[in-house]
């Protein structure tokens, strides 16, 4: 069953959904997660309306960066951003994966497909490894579905959400 967030959105769109929910409710140690296009524009995210379920089921769980979701888009489109210029200055081809060690938590960027990327962030307990892998996942069966036309959906149906809890 579609949850009611999900209503009126394409079958891409919800399983992209129930693929992020997923991935933040099996993966011990996740906080939040974004997906952000390659102009570093949201569009996915553990943290909007469309996953209020996913945040009702994890309120054990800290939620991830101090503010809103559009701070861990803004971060990882940096991140994603300096690592892709440093590839290209060292010549070593395109950027896979990059990872942030902190002492409380742990960053993780992935490239998903045309310049999207996937933003985790962990807890300081992690595994890292399991991250990568489940992160490695979502990528493998997110990135062939990640269209310009479901780009497009997405980013609308969060500026719906965030007009519609301004009222």
């Amino acid at each position: 069953m579609t949850a009611p967030s999900t209503f009126g959105l394409s079958s891409e769109a919800r399983n992209l959904h129930w693929l992020l929910t997923n991935l933040v409710e099996e993966v011990p140690g996740i906080q939040s997660v974004a997906v952000v296009s390659s102009d570093g524009l949201l569009l996915l995210s553990s943290d909007d309306a469309h996953n209020t379920e996913a945040r009702e089921t994890r309120s054990d769980r800290p939620t991830g960066p101090r503010g809103s979701s559009a701070d861990l888009a803004t971060i990882v489109s940096g991140i994603g951003s300096l690592t892709i210029g440093a590839a290209k200055l060292m010549q070593f081809g395109g950027v896979k994966h990059t990872m942030v060690a902190m002492d409380e938590g742990s960053l993780f960027v992935m490239s998903i497909s045309d310049g999207s990327l996937l933003g985790v962030h962990g807890s300081a307990d992690c595994d890292m490894s399991v991250v990568a892998y489940h992160m490695a996942l979502f990528v493998g069966r997110a990135g062939h579905v990640l269209t310009p036309e479901l780009r497009s959906e997405l980013r609308k149906s969060l500026e719906t959400a965030s007009a519609g809890s301004t009222r």
